[in-house]
């Protein structure tokens, strides 16, 4: 299965409780870090619902 690399980009300082839980099951949780995951349909929609936050690399 593909992967792709997620990296957070904005601080979660402020944000709501699910987007900070969104954020740890993806292996992140400072900006800067990236973490390496599964590019399945419950990925993706982790990942869109804190697109604001993240940026995602194609691997």
């Amino acid at each position: 299965m593909a992967k792709i690399v997620v990296k957070q980009v904005k601080s979660i300082i402020g944000r709501p409780t699910a987007q900070r839980k969104i954020i740890a099951a993806l292996g992140l949780g400072r900006i800067g870090k990236s973490h390496e995951v599964e590019d399945t349909p419950a990925v993706r929609g982790m990942v869109a619902k804190v697109s604001h936050l993240v940026e995602i690399v194609e691997k």
